[in-house]
């Protein structure tokens, strides 16, 4: 028996290649397993039979198990991506559509930099082999597929999805609009419009309402006092705090806190 372990299809296969125009695999058998590639730059293709797609980059792509396929890169094109195979048993692809060929635009950088970072894990993991590898790189993926999932089922602009990346990864800096707007392509005044039109409320209060939100469930699962949790989640005036979170919560934060921590439970020693 060979010393060396084989690999089988319940096995997690993961790369990043950067290929030129001569670049292609065909299948006419397909694989037992799900391909699913990211497109870092360049552009590459897929061919089902009775369909066929072009991939550049932010495209994510999935190949169902047990297709007929090919694909490679464009002509007059490299194409740099990261890819794996993955197993059905392995994760919910029950998430994504029943189509032979899947793919997904990315067009929010902050979900694009999740992705990248998210197959960076998977190819890693593969790579170091360590004792979880197989379960680790599944979980990345899985994370992959459920952004999909997520977006696939709450179409929005990606400047405004980005812009609710940003405030939700500052929630406890001073936030500018003018920054924002800045980084996602936009005049402020565009992107207030905009984001209101999409949203229904505006940038400022959906901020608010992302701080409170956070700050019930720190009041909730949490021993901490109002004081710390109002600075905690980005608000610098006290204040400013206890009315909006009487305005989102119909209560003061006190009475909140008092409310939620009245019953036994099991509380973090944050």
């Amino acid at each position: 028996m060979s010393k060396y372990k084989s690999y089988t299809y319940d096995t997690v296969i993961a790369g990043h290649f950067q290929e030129t125009e001569t670049y292609f695999i065909n299948r006419p058998n397909g694989r037992n397993d799900w391909l699913i590639t990211f497109t870092l730059e360049g552009e590459g293709y897929f061919k089902v039979p009775g369909h066929e797609l072009n991939c550049q980059f932010g495209d994510v792509t999935l190949l169902k198990p047990g297709i007929p396929h090919q694909y490679g890169t464009r002509r007059g094109y490299t194409w740099q991506f990261v890819w794996a195979h993955f197993p059905s048993s392995l994760i919910e692809t029950s998430l994504l559509p029943n189509d032979n060929l899947i793919m997904q635009s990315i067009e929010n950088e902050s979900a694009r930099q999740r992705i990248r970072h998210a197959f960076t894990r998977v190819i890693s993991d593969s790579r170091e082999r360590g004792e979880y590898w197989n379960e680790l790189c599944c979980n990345a993926l899985r994370e992959i597929i459920m952004l999909l999932a997520q977006k696939k089922s709450h179409v929005m602009d990606a400047r405004i999805e980005e812009t609710l990346s940003l405030l939700s990864q500052r929630m406890r800096e001073h936030i500018r609009i003018d920054d924002l707007a800045h980084a996602v392509g936009l005049s402020a005044s565009r992107l207030s419009h905009l984001f209101k039109t999409i949203t229904g409320q505006s940038i400022v209060d959906t901020l608010n309402r992302m701080r409170v939100q956070q700050a019930a469930l720190l009041f909730e699962h949490t021993e901490r006092s109002a004081s710390q949790i109002c600075f905690d989640v980005g608000f610098q005036n006290y204040n400013h705090f206890t009315n909006q979170f009487r305005k989102w919560y119909g209560v003061n934060p006190s009475s909140y806190m008092k409310h939620k921590r009245s019953a036994p439970s099991l509380l973090g020693d944050n």
